[in-house]
């Protein structure tokens, strides 16, 4: 489905936007109240089409278990499933078998779980037969690849006959949504004994406790980029905490930078502009998920800016990195890979004056959609897969809409 954003000219409205749910809390909240002894309501569950699969996948018993293109669903479900069920497969997209999880089937196979690759060895689908007796207590796992690995591991480690001590070796990558997961794992009960990167999981039961998620920063970074390219005085954001278990709420500090001032009222965040005084380095070591928005951002405010920390966003929902630079390439911008990180170097501006219009692929992410959407502010913008946002934010394109743009 191609969607074209029309440019508005005109000053936008002041308005407010309603945030979805978060989705990296949806999902570890889903998969602990799910090992709970007796589940409850989780409340303010993220509308993402990712959630949507968690909530399906866990309240039914198939043989085959289809993640689709979710990849938090096939990594902690993987795990889930190998403490929970017998001789059951999990599978997803063609993109999902491409995206690879030795490194957890490593892991869970040494804890004694029996896991066989159905197709290419190291990716799904997967062929899962349980684990019937725990092997070892003690797991090393390196952890700068995904800290989704090893949420999902320390997610099931209470239900293992022996508990389990975990450590981490390397520098690892996007530190707050382990940090996260830990603390909704102490929410529903669990005690988890902490010294450095290692983390001491003993076995015992979760117990529900009523929980509602917090709205999703990720979302509401692009809210961010476009109040900052846009003439706007004051936008709200509902739904989002001063107080955050998401690595994505450094988006607050961030943006300060770039002339956005962040104050909290009657649950919501409320932005408003400042001086700009842009960063000429960010490292999103801990928060990846923001550096396609903060590249269209510094592209078209003029922003040379050096970023480091995107190891992992080449086994997202496409290369990422390769993503940003071919689509910043349409605008007269660059992202080039140095020896230290990828220098964004912005479009000229008199480039920019020329362009009435631009199409941009989607590559099947959602990110690439909503990040690159703060084109419109500059020319129209036309998306090639405007439904990929399901992924994550269903109504993002209304939300635009209520913004002040016209779509087409």
């Amino acid at each position: 489905m191609k969607k074209t954003i029309i440019r508005k000219s005109t000053v936008l409205n002041n308005c407010t936007i309603p945030l979805p749910g978060s989705k990296s809390e949806s999902n570890r909240a889903l998969i602990i109240n799910s090992l709970c002894a007796t589940p409850g309501p989780i409340n303010n569950l993220a509308t993402a089409r990712d959630t949507r699969i968690m909530q399906e996948l866990l309240q039914s018993d198939p043989s085959v278990y289809n993640a689709h293109d979710a990849g938090t669903v096939m990594r902690f479900m993987t795990a889930y499933l190998s403490v929970k069920k017998q001789n059951v497969q999990i599978t997803g997209t063609a993109r999902m078998k491409q995206r690879p999880i030795g490194l957890l089937v490593d892991a869970l196979r040494q804890l004694g779980a029996e896991i066989t690759y159905l197709e290419q060895e190291g990716y799904p689908p997967l062929q899962i037969s349980g684990l019937s007796r725990q092997k070892t207590t003690t797991l090393a796992i390196a952890s700068e690849v995904s800290s989704q690995y090893i949420s999902a591991l320390l997610m099931i480690a209470p239900k293992l006959p022996q508990g389990l001590k975990l450590t981490l070796t390397g520098r690892p990558v996007s530190t707050p949504y382990i940090t996260m997961t830990l603390t909704l794992m102490q929410h529903f009960g669990v005690k988890v004994a902490a010294n450095g990167q290692t983390y001491h999981v003993g076995p015992q039961a979760y117990r529900y406790a009523p929980y509602e998620v917090e709205a999703d920063w990720s979302g509401a970074s692009y809210w961010y980029s476009i109040f900052a390219l846009s003439a706007l005085g004051e936008l709200r954001i509902r739904g989002l905490r001063p107080h955050s278990l998401q690595g994505d709420s450094v988006l607050a500090n961030l943006m300060a930078g770039f002339g956005v001032a962040t104050r909290f009222a009657e649950g919501m965040a409320v932005l408003t502009k400042v001086p700009a005084s842009p960063p000429a380095t960010i490292d999103f070591i801990n928060c990846p998920d923001l550096a396609q928005t903060f590249a269209v951002l510094c592209a078209l405010n003029g922003n040379e800016c050096l970023f480091k920390g995107l190891q992992t966003l080449k086994i997202k929902e496409t290369d990422r990195v390769a993503a940003i630079k071919t689509e910043l390439q349409k605008i007269g911008a660059d992202f080039i890979e140095q020896a230290d990180g990828w220098r964004l170097v912005p479009a000229p501006s008199a480039q920019l004056a020329t362009l009435s219009k631009v199409a941009i692929n989607t590559y099947d992410d959602h990110r690439m959609a909503m990040a690159f959407a703060a084109l419109a502010t500059k020319m129209d913008v036309e998306f090639d897969h405007a439904e990929v946002v399901n992924k994550s934010y269903p109504s993002f394109w209304q939300d635009l809409v209520r913004l002040g743009f016209t779509l087409a």
